[in-house]
């Protein structure tokens, strides 16, 4: 029997999702006490989300609360879950899309920054030409001495990407990266 697959009425009737994923900035502002990033980190595990990119540190001293800043992938119904799941965890306080918030203020993406420590080595015109290129994209030289450089360098995940790329036909070693910090435009806090 080939019957084609009709919609029966039930509620239950799933239609094959056709979203494609996209990556989206979450915010989420904790207590700052053991365990709750553990807590965060493993909704994500637990049900099989990946995270791009963690920045966790403590913005309200006197609250005690930490930011969680989280780069995830997913279609939106997906990410509208793990949002709606975030705020189930007891210790959080609020939980922002700052993709959603942006596009919803005619911005394409939040503010988005990072930050990445990155060594080279090399001697000569590859040496040469590793400064001229870190003075084009404002990297700053942090250690040096005559067998490699350690740049600091700020800016848009592409920007670091972009360097990275750059670096390493030229003898790049080592990457740090702090992971995305991010902020919505305009006057409203989180």
């Amino acid at each position: 029997m080939n019957a084609q697959l009709q919609p029966t009425g039930s509620a239950y009737f799933i239609e094959r999702e056709t979203a494609k994923p996209e990556a989206h900035t979450l915010s989420v502002l904790v207590d700052n006490e053991p365990g709750v990033l553990a807590r965060v980190i493993g909704l994500f595990s637990g049900r099989g989300y990946n995270i791009d990119s963690l920045t966790v540190s403590e913005t309200e001293h006197e609250r005690h609360l930490s930011r969680i800043t989280i780069v995830t992938r997913g279609t939106p119904q997906v990410l509208e879950q793990i949002r709606h799941q975030l705020e189930r965890i007891v210790p959080v306080h609020r939980v922002v899309d700052l993709t959603v918030v942006a596009r919803e203020r005619g911005h394409d993406r939040p503010l988005e920054r990072e930050l990445a420590l990155v060594k080279v080595t090399g001697t000569g015109d590859q040496r040469v030409e590793a400064l001229r290129l870190a003075d084009a994209f404002r990297a700053s030289v942090i250690d040096a001495n005559t067998e490699h450089f350690i740049f600091e360098i700020t800016g848009r995940v592409s920007k670091i990407e972009q360097f990275i790329a750059i670096m390493k036909p030229l003898g790049l070693i080592e990457v740090c990266r702090t992971g995305v910090a991010a902020l919505n435009r305009g006057p409203e806090g989180m």
